[in-house]
């Protein structure tokens, strides 16, 4: 199956916090997305990797994505070398996206940084036809994507380029609330943690109202670039 957009992410609900409405209407759009998750998220402090797992297919269904899959990569500890580097550049030889959206350059959790790295590099080396990778026994074609973006997360970080999402904000944080061990609920017992607050639920509303505000739209999702943007036309530009 070949995609359009391949979403990575270090940790399930990654994807959904960064650029879940871009993905929601990329696919009402015809588009065919995949998200590609790194870890199980096994280190969380909330739930567990199993829970993570339910809560991952859950939030797939929601987005419509066409395929979700998981690396299992060493949450926490997985870093950015060959070996890791292989596997990412099998997926995306074996999905052969047009684009690619990733984790943010610099963020708190120290995967952010890690997996968008991770990542990008896959990217690159993905389109070397002297790395050899296999597939069910077959030799895999190299494939580089044309445009590796990278979502915003916990940092502000000032985006490059705003994707506009309104009308899909809604089904973004029905994705995101999917995974319900993580994100605010008055009845849960589990410890507090950074992101299971209302208030970072509500900033994930309030951010995409604001970027909408700055680039005259309802809501919007941010990306840094690795490269120039370039369009046909001045008027292409909102």
């Amino acid at each position: 199956m070949k995609l359009d957009i391949l979403a990575i992410g270090a940790h399930p609900d990654d994807v959904e916090l960064g650029c879940g409405g871009t993905i929601a209407k990329e696919v009402a759009n015809g588009k065919k997305v995949g998200i590609l998750d790194l870890t199980r998220g096994e280190l969380g402090t909330r739930g567990s990797a199993e829970i993570r797992d339910k809560e991952a297919a859950d939030s797939a269904k929601i987005l419509g994505v066409a395929v979700r899959e998981n690396l299992r990569f060493a949450d926490g500890f997985f870093v950015n070398d060959k070996a890791h580097q292989l596997e990412v550049i099998k997926i995306i030889r074996k999905y052969q996206p047009e684009i690619v959206l990733c984790n943010a350059v610099d963020d708190r959790h120290i995967d952010h940084g890690k997996g968008s790295k991770l990542a990008s590099d896959a990217c690159f080396l993905s389109g070397l036809v002297k790395i050899e990778t296999t597939y069910n026994n077959e030799l895999q074609t190299a494939w580089r994507p044309k445009q590796v973006y990278h979502f915003i997360q916990w940092k502000n970080l000032e985006p490059d380029l705003a994707v506009d999402i309104t009308g899909f904000v809604d089904k973004k944080m029905a994705s995101v609330l999917a995974y319900k061990t993580q994100f605010f609920n008055e009845d849960s017992k589990e410890p507090q943690t950074p992101i299971s607050s209302k208030n970072f639920t509500d900033s994930v509303i309030y951010r995409a109202r604001d970027l909408g505000r700055l680039v005259g739209v309802e809501h919007a999702e941010g990306f840094t670039v690795e490269r120039h943007v370039a369009v046909d036309s001045l008027f292409d530009l909102k």
